[in-house]
């Protein structure tokens, strides 16, 4: 049974994991077989979001105890990944990766992974072990790999040419497909950067997750 290392940002798509993305993910490498362990930073959200008004609350939530809601509680702080112990990795989307994983909200191009996060993520690169990313967890591919590397974020100009800033190689992407680059075992969707719907995102996400799987 192929095992897959699950990272989430929190819960919630304003300020964590986007929760249709992660819970996606999951059904999906279960359907398929592989099982999967969660891991989340243990540190406090860069922001914290009422998802009714949308507007910032002023109390502190910490990223690993938000991410548990999600996982069910089977959740471990991301220091204890042992990228030894997956045969991939699957970084669903959500405004956490911009926010707890990385400073990209506030920074743009300029954007600084976590410590953390970047030494996992480097740590399977490095063990030429497939990675999969969604939505706008494709922003962290280029300080990942090196230079060129390809991936996408579906159509968002922006986001796209800050991409291509960085370091990356930016493929435009419709929701329900997905960009591979088999030189580094890298693979993205857009997910919900593009989906207006469920299905749309469920779509992509399930061929990001079979090819990944396949890789």
């Amino acid at each position: 049974m192929k095992k897959v290392a699950i990272i989430l940002s929190g819960c919630g798509v304003y300020d964590g994991s986007e929760i249709h993305e992660a819970v996606l993910c999951m059904l999906h490498l279960a359907r398929q077989g592989a099982s999967y362990q969660c891991f989340a930073p243990d540190k406090p959200q860069g922001q914290v979001i009422n998802h009714i008004t949308g507007e910032e609350e002023q109390i502190s939530r910490n990223v690993l105890v938000e991410a548990a809601r999600i996982a069910r509680g089977d959740i471990k702080p991301l220091t204890e990944l042992n990228t030894a112990d997956f045969d991939a990795l699957l970084l669903p989307g959500g405004f956490g990766v911009a926010k707890n994983l990385s400073d990209f909200a506030a920074q743009g191009a300029d954007a600084q992974l976590d410590a953390h996060v970047l030494a996992a993520c480097k740590a399977f690169a490095a063990a030429r072990k497939p990675a999969g990313y969604c939505c706008i967890a494709p922003i962290l591919i280029p300080r990942v790999y090196p230079a060129g590397v390809k991936g996408t974020i579906g159509t968002e100009t922006g986001v796209a040419e800050a991409f291509t800033a960085m370091g990356g190689e930016h493929i435009g992407c419709v929701v329900t497909d997905v960009v591979e680059d088999s030189r580094y075992q890298v693979i993205s969707t857009p997910a919900y950067m593009l989906a207006k719907t469920i299905t749309e995102a469920d779509t992509g996400i399930g061929k990001l997750v079979k090819r990944l799987l396949e890789m």
